[in-house]
């Protein structure tokens, strides 16, 4: 399975890629997918606060999971949802690409801060790698203010 990969380790490695997504020169040795060498000098038991925080602005987000993700299942991103207590402007409802049922979605609105989650139906945790077809019109909708 690894092959799939080694186009996105030749292109994230190459120095013109770097050099245009502002990577400072010396940074990082060699670029990996998925590294597990990071040390971290603290660890944090919750960032709900920062999200809550974030809530209280006009920004809009996109939140998705595959619901067969089983590193972060979607009912764990449910669950951190509803701790932010947002009201549910839509309730939870299919979205369809070509006719399909792609996902499950939700909106909630507090004043100008605008949350979108979905659901990718039948796919794991790197949703856009397995389920292009429907990542990528999920995206196009939510970034032209559409519905899903």
């Amino acid at each position: 399975m690894m092959y799939n990969y080694v186009l996105s380790d030749i292109w994230a490695n190459d120095e013109r890629v770097q050099k245009a997504l502002h990577i400072r020169k010396g940074s990082i040795e060699k670029w990996v997918r998925c590294n597990k060498t990071l040390s971290y000098n603290e660890d944090l038991l919750t960032s709900i606060e920062y999200h809550r925080n974030l809530s209280h602005t006009d920004l809009r987000s996109l939140i998705y999971s595959g619901d067969h993700d089983m590193a972060i299942p979607y009912v764990g991103t449910q669950k951190w949802i509803d701790s932010l207590a947002l009201p549910v402007d839509e309730d939870w409802r299919p979205w369809f690409v070509d006719g399909h049922v792609g996902g499950y979605t939700m909106k909630y609105v507090e004043k100008g801060f605008h949350l979108t989650f979905a659901t990718v139906k039948g796919v794991g945790h790197t949703t856009p790698e397995y389920k292009p077809k429907e990542c990528l019109p999920m995206l196009q909708r939510w970034l032209a203010y559409y519905n899903l």
